[in-house]
Order: C-alpha cells, then structure tokens, then sequence
C-alpha cells in the first residue's frame, strides 16, 4: 500500500490555528471573478470546494453550495454548472480524482476552475532552508510540500475527462520585515508543512539560524527587507457537451497553413 503524502490530521490542525491571513485566497479569488465576468454564460448552481469557501463566495458574490475539500467530496451527479477548487488542491492526495469527481458534479458543458499553488512558490524558502541543512545537518528533510509545475499541471484536466483544457499562472511576490516574519505569515494562513514524512522532531536552532541568514544574504532587498514567490495556478475546463467546439479531422482542411503565412512549404 503507497504511504500518504500528506497528514490530513496535521493540515487540518494547521488550518484550525491559522489566523486570518487570507490575502492569497482574495487575490485567487479575484483573478476567478474577472475571469467568470469575462465567460457569455449564467451560472445558477455554483460549487465551491475548499477550507476558505465563505471568502471565496463572498468575493465572487456567488450563492453557491460549498463544501469542504475531502478526499471523497459530498457532491451530485450532474447537480452543478459552475465548480470552483478554491486554492486547495495542492494539498490533495489525489487532484486528478478531485477533478474527475466535479467533472461528474458538473452538467454538460458545465465549467470548471481550480486554483492551487504551483512550482515557483516559495523557491526562495526551499533553496534556503535545503542549503542550511546540507551545512548543519548534512542531509535534506521535506520541509515544504511538493508543487506541481504549470505544464504537468495542465495535463490533469485532460486526465479528468474534461473538456477544452487550459492552464495559466499567476505570480505574486510579497515583501516581508524578515523571513520569520514570512514564516508566521505561512502559518496564519494554514500553509505550514503538512507532509506525512516530514521530520517530526524540533528543528535545531543552528538549522534554522543558518536558513534565516542565507535567505536574508540572498533575498533582501535594498531596503533590507526580504522577497517571497508565490506561484497560483489556474486550471479551467468543461464538462464534454455536444454543443462544444470540436477539433477538425486531421487533413480536412480546405486551404494550406503554407499559403495563409506566404511562405514556401518544405515536406517533413
């Protein structure tokens, strides 16, 4: 049987302590609002799925049914128009399997969206925290949890069976007084490492004053203040509809590529 790569016990303890700081959920969930303004369509049966679904119905001004992001979510076949995975999903043991579950949620040609953290987030936390270990401790603990990269991102929507996928990101960098300063940051917004395998013991006060020191040399800015990356990933895509847009047979076309650029065609 393959080990959990995540403690849900812990994430949820994480998650009950956090304290308020929800800046990152509000710019998701903003980033979501101007992309629904932007979509010709009414949605009158939205979902919401996360640990902050009140802000994020709130901020969309959507009357929506939201529940929270289980392993097993408490959704209806086909009871939905809209679904939203509300920067989330980065903590799920299986994302492809929480997007096949809103797929079926969803109605024909019903859409989803999915907000999770991706690959750049917290480079410069990692980098700092995997070099002071490698000095103090001579080897290498999971100390923040692993994010997907955009392009394998994109490739779960089309494994959940849905249509006309797309995947984009967003980038923030936020400034702080120092990076303990991040670190409570992270740990009021409920994001602090949840992983099964992390290390369970105390972390040694020299491991840490070294990962304080090398990010600070590396990451401070002029004023002296440090930087930090976040990376939000937005991943969309449709429940199949035989009203959709479907892709041309392969050499169905009536006019040549080669023609339309005015350049010469060279066989392959």
């Amino acid at each position: 049987m393959t080990e959990p790569l995540f403690d849900r016990r812990a994430l949820s303890a994480h998650r009950h302590r956090a304290g308020g700081a929800t800046f990152l959920h509000e710019a998701a969930a903003q980033e979501v609002s101007d992309r629904l303004l932007e979509i010709n369509k009414s949605f009158t049966d939205p979902l919401i799925v996360g640990d902050q679904t009140g802000l994020w119905a709130e901020q969309l001004g959507l009357k929506a049914r939201r529940i929270p992001d289980t392993d097993v979510l408490d959704v209806t076949e086909g009871a939905h128009d809209l679904a939203i995975h509300a920067l989330s999903l980065h903590w799920m043991e299986d994302p492809v399997g929480q997007l096949v579950q809103l797929r079926r949620a969803l109605r024909p040609d019903g859409l989803m969206i999915a907000a999770l953290f991706g690959g750049e987030t917290l480079t410069e936390l990692r980098a700092a925290f995997g070099q002071a270990e490698i000095e103090v401790e001579g080897g290498l603990s999971p100390r923040v949890a692993p994010m997907g990269e955009l392009r394998d991102l994109g490739g779960l929507v089309q494994r959940a069976g849905l249509a006309l996928p797309v995947a984009d990101s967003m980038r923030l960098t936020v400034d702080y007084a120092d990076p303990l300063a991040l670190m409570r940051d992270l740990r009021a917004m409920g994001e602090t490492n949840a992983m099964a395998a992390r290390r369970k013991t105390v972390l040694k006060r020299a491991t840490l004053g070294r990962a304080l020191e090398l990010y600070t040399q590396n990451y401070a800015r002029a004023d002296g203040r440090i930087e930090a990356s976040f990376e939000i990933v937005f991943l969309t895509g449709w429940a199949p509809a035989d009203t959709q847009q479907q892709p041309l047979r392969p050499g169905s076309a009536k006019a040549r590529l080669a023609d339309a650029l005015k350049v010469p065609e060279r066989k392959l």
